[in-house]
């Protein structure tokens, strides 16, 4: 049976706001029984160049600020609220983690000795960042994988095989859009590295932006173990993620749906089950009689 691991990924979609952030992870927790939340932490002006900082947000409709810079920045947390949130994640019973998206973020972050830190897919080739957290940090590195070509997933996975740190890996299929049709989902990438590195990681993960929640069931059938689904309060709120997001109500289902289905996800322990009995000797009468018929009196049996 897989267990799986459930992860509410907040990012932005607190939209600046360290209560709504906070009230995110109490929701999490307590109606949605998550297993874990996890943030984003930038530092954008060494994530992005000065001309990608003055320039205007894509949609403008979803900007914080009068530049894409301003925008980022805006919805940047400093390491001391990060504390705060990571103090609210165990006043809840909830596990903190966060992606980091570059070297100084990543040093910030593993300062607050997480049980993992997230490598974002626009961030997987960063091998700076990779090597000094293989270097630095002991706890777990989990990896996603969306935009990624197959020779760039070879090189990160041998980048950590060679360090000793294959263990500490969480790679997780994923695909890069907001929100992916079903067709682009491609579940199957959760077979092909469980079949390939599942041996060799931790564990394989599920990172979707998908609508609904079948496809996460699906992805728990063919492998994956944990799973990280965008999630916000009202996915009518400004923002970029809001629509490619999980609500409460929603979260709290993946929730159940996953944990009923690694249950699901076994062979039968003996050939006829406890329950089973009981309807057997209900159901199946006649064939009882005939079985104690042909131990008194094989011969006396019609075949």
């Amino acid at each position: 049976m897989i267990k799986p691991i459930i992860i509410a990924e907040v990012g932005c979609n607190h939209m600046g706001d360290i209560e709504i952030a906070k009230k995110m992870i109490k929701t999490a927790a307590n109606f949605c029984e998550a297993d874990a939340v996890k943030f984003q932490k930038r530092c954008v002006k060494e994530l992005l160049t000065a001309q990608q900082y003055m320039a205007p947000h894509p949609v403008p409709h979803n900007s914080y600020g009068k530049t894409y810079g301003e925008h980022r920045e805006f919805l940047e947390f400093n390491i001391d609220q990060h504390m705060e949130l990571y103090e609210t994640c165990l006043a809840e019973g909830i596990e903190y983690s966060c992606s980091a998206w570059e070297l100084t973020s990543a040093k910030e972050i593993a300062g607050l000795k997480p049980k993992w830190i997230k490598i974002p897919s626009a961030s997987n080739t960063d091998f700076r960042m990779l090597s000094w957290l293989i270097d630095n940090f002991d706890g777990q590195i989990h990896i996603s994988l969306g935009m990624t070509t197959r020779k760039e997933e070879e090189f990160i996975v041998n980048l950590f095989d060679k360090a000793g740190r294959l263990k500490d890996v969480v790679l997780y299929a994923c695909t890069s859009g907001y929100p992916v049709d079903f067709e682009d989902v491609c579940l199957l990438e959760i077979k092909r590295l469980k079949d390939t590195y599942g041996s060799s990681v931790h564990a394989i993960g599920f990172s979707g932006h998908h609508l609904g929640i079948a496809a996460d069931v699906a992805g728990l059938a063919v492998g994956a173990e944990f799973f990280e689904r965008h999630f916000t309060l009202n996915r009518t709120w400004k923002g970029t993620d809001h629509a490619a997001s999980l609500e409460p109500d929603g979260l709290r289902r993946l929730a159940r749906d996953l944990r009923n289905v690694s249950k699901a996800l076994a062979y039968k322990r003996e050939e006829i089950l406890p329950v089973e009995w009981v309807q057997r000797r209900k159901l199946k009468t006649r064939e009882l009689l005939d079985e104690a018929a042909a131990q008194a009196e094989p011969e006396a049996v019609n075949l």
